[in-house]
């Protein structure tokens, strides 16, 4: 068995440096080219923080697809928090699911930033469709003791 394998491991390697510069053209010609990935429906993540907003289009099974966000869109300092830039952000990260083939999308929005709202307009304003808005903010059951108060 082990001679088998040796002839076998051998034998394809022999071949191409026998054919020569028949086998490159053929090579090219066979290449495919990489096919755009063709997700029709997914989720989109809308993270709003005071200070920034964050928007990822992911799959059903949760691998990421695309991603923007307010400092990508050339958003700068307290900007960064506004509802329009979050706008900015949904339709810009919209775009490009839409060009992988997203129509039907499943919204779900964490934290408590200024952009929640606008970010689901601005992903609605590029033609998809939103099947479920979901809030996914993590609230905490009297767990952690808060700091202690600030003298000011």
């Amino acid at each position: 068995m082990a001679e088998e394998k040796i002839e076998k491991a051998a034998a394809p390697a022999v071949e191409p440096a026998a054919e020569g510069a028949a086998a490159a053209p053929a090579a090219a010609d066979t290449k495919r080219k990489k096919s755009g990935r063709h997700v029709p429906s997914g989720i989109a993540y809308v993270h709003a923080t005071f200070n920034n907003t964050k928007v990822t289009f992911t799959d059903l099974h949760g691998n990421v697809l695309c991603w923007s966000s307010s400092g990508k869109n050339g958003f700068k300092g307290s900007r960064k928090s506004t509802a329009y830039a979050a706008q900015v952000v949904a339709a810009d990260a919209a775009k490009k699911a839409e060009a992988l083939g997203m129509k039907d999308v499943e919204v779900r929005i964490n934290g408590p930033g200024a952009g929640r709202d606008s970010a689901v307009r601005g992903i609605a304003s590029i033609g998809m469709e939103i099947n479920a808005i979901k809030d996914i903010t993590p609230v905490p059951h009297n767990g952690c003791r808060p700091p202690k108060r600030r003298r000011v």
